[in-house]
């Protein structure tokens, strides 16, 4: 993030997302009570030793293949396309400022994933993309 371009800049909250288990449930995705992992902007980062199911963060709803390349289609219930929106700024009506326990996309799993906003990062818009904001020059 460059210092000198405050005029492009935007928040993004960071995130938590925590595993929870109820006791004695048979959990199916491998995860164990209390695994996470944060979201700090785009870089989505695990503890040492510690996995995470690539279905819990978006499951795999159709394998197409189409001119010989595979193309994977995310399901509705992948917790992958709240976070975005979490991490911003929104009105206090809005359910995705309430609703931070999310169920398992795999609905025979009685897991659960809970977000909780951990702080704020300022990114720059220029620092993030190559589209200039309107009236304004991006070198590249």
């Amino acid at each position: 993030m460059s210092p000198a371009n405050t005029d492009d800049n935007f928040v993004l909250y960071d995130l938590l997302v925590e595993v929870v288990c109820p006791p004695g449930e048979r959990i199916l995705c491998g995860a164990k009570e209390g695994d996470h992992f944060i979201l700090e902007g785009e870089m989505l980062k695990l503890p040492p030793g510690q996995g995470f199911s690539i279905y819990s963060l978006g499951m795999i709803s159709g394998i197409w293949h189409i001119e010989s390349e595979v193309m994977l289609t995310p399901a509705p219930g992948a917790i992958l396309p709240l976070l975005s929106g979490i991490q911003r700024a929104m009105q206090p009506n809005d359910w995705m400022s309430t609703d931070s326990v999310v169920a398992c996309p795999d609905p025979h799993c009685p897991s659960k994933l809970k977000i909780v906003r951990t702080g704020l990062r300022t990114f720059s818009h220029g620092d993030v993309t190559a589209t200039p904001l309107p009236g304004k020059d991006v070198k590249i």
